[in-house]
């Protein structure tokens, strides 16, 4: 017998609680009774390929998740997965670089839903001075190497108030997709070890902490202050290419964007 997790209506009930909407509210969201939906939640009814997918999508279900739920019906997935160097996401693959290359001499990466980087700007590797070397072997996570001791911790100016920023993320991603993964990375994050007398001691030029969280690392260059915004592919129909995600780094004072443009003088 299987168990109801493997039943299509059980997986649609949890994503509609996940998603904090009524039976009611979903079916006008999908243009369907509210009947209709509480049949297939309780496997009265079975849904076709087609009500899956218009489910799905009102649920704002990851695109890996929807195929899961196909399967789960007894239909074949509908969004293709391919690994990033395959031949027909080379388009995208060429705007990433275009994109990571185009904020110079500004940082920026490109990372996967599990905050593994997949591509990083040289400028990148001006803010890794003195990391330890494990954590930029294999897989190089993104968020562990922002928060670990031996990662860029040590150097962050405003430790406590930048992971309360990593965490708080990270479990909103983790409440979009239910990743497991994700939840296990949050668990390995919140059991690091990081100092109480970590705050933000130092006043933040321009008074950007009114308005965004700045990451704010002491280097070489001095101590730099950044702003973060991400860019994710809008309308990919790929499972790979929906989660890559780039992060940029933009100058917050004058200072940091002074030092970055001297940089990139003597590159």
């Amino acid at each position: 017998m299987k168990s109801p997790e493997n039943h299509i209506g059980y997986q649609l009930k949890q994503w509609r609680k996940r998603r904090r909407l009524s039976q009611l509210a979903l079916a006008l969201d999908a243009n369907i009774s509210q009947r209709h939906l509480s049949f297939l939640e309780s496997g009265r009814s079975r849904p076709s390929r087609e009500m899956v997918l218009q489910l799905t999508r009102q649920l704002d279900v990851p695109l890996r998740e929807r195929n899961v739920m196909l399967h789960t019906a007894g239909y074949a997935p509908v969004f293709p997965q391919r690994p990033l160097d395959a031949p027909e996401l080379s388009a995208a693959r060429e705007a990433i670089d275009r994109i990571l290359h185009g904020h110079l001499p500004h940082p920026a990466l490109a990372v996967d839903r599990h905050w593994t980087m997949l591509s990083a700007n040289a400028a990148v590797s001006h803010l890794l001075a003195d990391v330890s070397p494990h954590l930029l072997e294999g897989d190089v996570n993104v968020l562990r190497l922002s928060l670990h001791p031996e990662g860029l911790a040590s150097r962050i100016l405003n430790l406590l108030e930048w992971r309360e920023h990593v965490l708080t993320r990270l479990s909103h991603e983790i409440e979009h997709s239910a990743d497991p993964v994700l939840a296990a990375l949050r668990d390995e994050l919140e059991a690091l070890p990081h100092p109480a007398a970590a705050r933000t001691d130092h006043p933040v030029r321009g008074n950007v902490q009114a308005v965004a969280v700045p990451f704010r690392l002491k280097t070489d260059l001095g101590s730099l202050s950044f702003l973060t915004t991400t860019t994710v592919f809008g309308t990919a129909v790929d499972v790979t290419l929906s989660e890559v995600t780039i992060e940029a780094f933009f100058p917050a004072d004058k200072d940091t964007a002074n030092a970055m443009a001297e940089l990139d003088k003597g590159a």
